[in-house]
């Protein structure tokens, strides 16, 4: 079992749900967050701004569904040709999970 983090611009976080429903995948948690990368920020004329509005999208799935969601997020998130700030993938293994309500481990 995996979990994969995906940091994505927020205008483009509605799009990259629907695809992931659409495939099959609509087990996904969804928080707004703040944060730079590595261009630290922007500059819009004299303003600098620090901390940018992203999206931040939790799926946990199956080993085996990895590359198909990594896929599917890769596509629809991405402006145009890709630019600074579009986002990052994340991906960490999952020793358990149980659900609440029947106490029963695994998806």
């Amino acid at each position: 079992m995996i979990m994969i983090r995906a940091i994505v611009r927020p205008e483009k976080s509605n799009l990259v749900l629907s695809e992931l429903s659409d495939a099959g995948y609509s087990g996904v948690t969804k928080e707004e967050v703040y944060g730079r990368g590595r261009q630290k920020g922007i500059v819009v004329g004299e303003v600098h701004y620090d901390e940018l509005p992203k999206e931040l999208l939790i799926i946990f799935a199956n080993d085996e569904d990895k590359d198909d969601i990594i896929k599917i997020i890769l596509k629809n998130a991405k402006t145009g040709e890709g630019n600074f700030g579009d986002g990052r993938i994340f991906v960490s293994p999952v020793l358990e999970a149980y659900t609440i309500s029947s106490g029963k481990a695994g998806l």
